[in-house]
């Protein structure tokens, strides 16, 4: 299992489609194969490296960029990503994956209304009544991948099966890449 770069899994879906549930699940799994993880999660920036950010399309766009360089500097050191962020914007996930390099995009999939219904913080509700003003998939757009590397459907697998699937494509990239005769180690 060798790659001369780690690998970026970039976890995108609106609020509560089960974006860190899921990189959360993959992480064991992964890190049981022996490779090196960690977890990028949007929600936890927010309050560190994004703190001075607020919600308008140019933050949330510098929020993907400062997000993406992080990842960026692990990859490049041999680690696996897992970065858990809503990144509502095509374009700023295409410069993501442009910036990152070794990118897997994977699509959490949930309908809205379920979204609304998982929210534990109840943010989905302050949203609708216009106290959260640019709130992701109510009055701002969330536009989905066109093509996603990767789909889970959140409403309609189970989360075995998300994670199985993520799986099977992290272990294809690295055999792709050692198919290509690229060296260097991903593993701890």
């Amino acid at each position: 299992m060798h790659g001369s770069r780690g690998l970026c899994l970039w976890f995108t879906g609106l609020s509560g489609a089960g974006k860190t549930t899921l990189s959360r699940a993959v992480e064991p799994e992964l890190r049981g194969m022996g490779y090196r993880v960690r977890i990028l999660d949007g929600e936890e920036l927010r309050h560190s490296v994004s703190r001075d950010l607020g919600f308008s399309k140019a933050d949330r766009d510098e929020n993907v960029a400062r997000i993406a360089t992080l990842a960026r500097d692990m990859v490049q050191e041999g680690w696996i990503v897992l970065v858990a962020a809503i990144s509502p914007y095509r374009r700023a996930r295409a410069c993501a994956r442009a910036r990152i390099g070794s990118f897997l995009e994977v699509h959490v999939d949930a309908p809205l209304e379920l979204c609304i219904r998982r929210d534990p913080k109840g943010l989905y509700a302050n949203a609708l009544l216009g106290e959260l003003p640019n709130f992701t998939g109510i009055d701002d757009p969330y536009e989905p991948p066109m093509t996603s590397d990767i789909h889970c459907d959140t409403a309609g697998e189970p989360l075995a099966a998300c994670v199985t699937k993520i799986v099977i494509a992290v272990q294809s990239q690295i055999t792709a890449r050692v198919a290509e005769g690229q060296s260097g180690r991903i593993l701890a």
